[in-house]
């Protein structure tokens, strides 16, 4: 399988290439558009703020061939919340294939950003085969994106939101599937099969 990764101002790609390894998996991280574009699957990382991580993209061009994508595509954290319309985070406009909005947590009763353990529920598609209900996944995030249609799993910290999307060949994971053990590394090995 020819399987890439996105390079930009990202900064979980390594250890998303250790999860990747765990699988049995090579990846090649690259920024070249034409090696993304005839990847049968490309995964999308992301750690940081949004309104850099966009400028990162925009420099090399990446947001117009991240959208030409026809392939699986997956998300994983600040990389899911940029297949989004918006990001409340510096309020930046993101990619806008997937139509919602990104917010941050406001709560007074909770700590932000939440960081750590959580249960995913509601689970939907084949990205999600062999992972029980509340499953525990590893969240860091200060932004959630709100629910809607293109919700494939939730989660709640003070609000129910959605911990996975899909529109399309795209989907996307708030949390870190390369340090949530067996369950993150079953839902890496589902995307690698559909």
């Amino acid at each position: 399988m020819n399987l890439a990764i996105i390079k930009y101002n990202a900064g979980n790609i390594q250890s998303v290439l250790f999860a990747l390894e765990r699988l049995g998996v090579q990846a090649e991280v690259t920024d070249d558009a034409a090696k993304l574009l005839a990847a049968d699957k490309v995964i999308f990382p992301g750690v940081g703020e949004a309104s850099s991580a966009m400028k990162s993209l925009q420099q090399n061009n990446l947001d117009v061939v991240i959208k030409n994508l026809q392939q699986p595509v997956l998300g994983i954290c600040v990389g899911m919340q940029l297949l989004c319309t918006h990001s409340e985070e510096n309020d930046v406009s993101c990619l806008d294939i997937v139509p919602v909005r990104v917010k941050k947590f406001v709560t007074k009763s909770l700590k932000v950003p939440q960081v750590g353990w959580n249960n995913i529920y509601d689970l939907q598609t084949p990205l999600f085969k062999k992972v029980e209900n509340n499953s525990f996944i590893y969240n860091v995030h200060s932004y959630y994106i709100e629910d809607s249609s293109y919700t494939i799993a939730r989660c709640n910290y003070g609000i129910e939101y959605a911990a996975a999307i899909q529109k399309n060949n795209f989907y996307g994971v708030q949390f870190h599937t390369e340090k949530s053990a067996e369950t993150g590394d079953r839902i890496l090995q589902n995307f690698l099969e559909l």
